[in-house]
């Protein structure tokens, strides 16, 4: 399945909202753009999770250009592609790997965020490219999700480091990138607990995980992703501003894009955030996992209104 149809897949439900609603926007051949068709089309775009700035500047580049005008759909859908394509633009950003030994990939987020299903896919991208990696269970608090990775490990073919139950999460750390250079693997992927971004005590501790990983490898972590759930909309902002006032996070995951109608976060978050949106996930399987292309995630999302026009 190649980018497009993964966005396809993974932009179904927020698709089926703008393939509704937009096409309700012209029931007739053309449509005149006055106030009424703008406040219509704001209220369709706000449904998608934009953000306001992100919609505001949408609406206000369909008013520059076509206000007093008649126009067709595709005349309005072709001016919200580009305009989108521009705010969202960002330089291609897969993972920046170390110059010379491994590469240290450091993965936090909130519980339930979907973290231990994206390590699992990484991991399975990361090997399929001829790469051979090491997880870390940095999750000590939880047995559950130690044992979770566990299963991915067994599952992927990749080696994993744990720790006692309610170890310090440094330590795992410190471990899994000390067997990462002894045996020469290629990169070493550590897991955090989930934590919410108000407990500062826990926000701290990532800090320490970080230094554990220094250490070793002064210039690690080479990445540190933070994995947002797209079902929660604009409550990724807040997450992702104050983990990277914590860890100095390189770019953002986007797991179950698939579950939500409100996929156009995305946006708000390339917007508010400024991190690049490194990958996103559009199922359960390791294959299920996608490099964030803003132009195959623009095409996809308004193939099917295209399509019914």
């Amino acid at each position: 399945m190649g980018l497009f149809d993964k966005f396809r897949r993974g932009l179904t439900k927020t698709a089926n909202i703008l393939k509704t609603d937009v096409r309700d926007l012209f029931k007739s051949e053309g449509r005149l753009i006055d106030d009424a068709f703008l406040d219509e089309m704001r209220a369709i775009l706000f449904k998608t999770d934009m953000g306001y700035d992100s919609v505001s500047e949408i609406v206000d580049e369909v008013a520059t250009k076509m206000r007093g005008r008649v126009v067709t759909l595709d005349d309005v859908v072709a001016t919200w592609k580009t305009k989108l394509a521009e705010l969202m633009a960002q330089e291609d950003a897969p993972i920046r790997f170390a110059e010379s030994g491994p590469t240290v990939i450091m993965v936090c987020g909130v519980n339930g965020a979907g973290k231990t299903t994206s390590i699992a896919k990484l991991a399975h991208l990361l090997k399929s490219e001829g790469k051979r990696v090491v997880l870390g269970a940095g999750d000590t608090f939880r047995a559950a999700a130690v044992e979770q990775l566990k299963i991915w490990s067994d599952r992927l073919g990749v080696d994993i480091v744990t720790g006692d139950s309610g170890a310090h999460p440094a330590s795992v750390a410190y471990r899994a990138v000390e067997q990462c250079l002894s045996t020469g693997a290629d990169v070493c992927i550590v897991d955090t607990a989930g934590r919410l971004q108000t407990q500062k005590n826990l926000m701290a501790e990532l800090t320490k995980i970080q230094q554990s990983i220094r250490k070793q490898i002064p210039a690690a972590p080479h990445e540190v992703l933070l994995v947002l759930d797209a079902t929660t909309g604009q409550n990724g902002i807040s997450q992702a501003n104050s983990f990277t006032e914590a860890v100095d996070c390189t770019g953002i995951v986007l797991a179950k894009l698939d579950g939500t109608a409100k996929g156009g976060v995305v946006v708000a978050i390339r917007q508010q955030v400024g991190l690049p949106v490194k990958y996103v996930g559009v199922g359960e399987q390791p294959e299920d996992w996608a490099l964030f292309s803003p132009d195959d995630f623009v095409d996809a999302l308004f193939a099917d209104v295209e399509n019914s026009s």
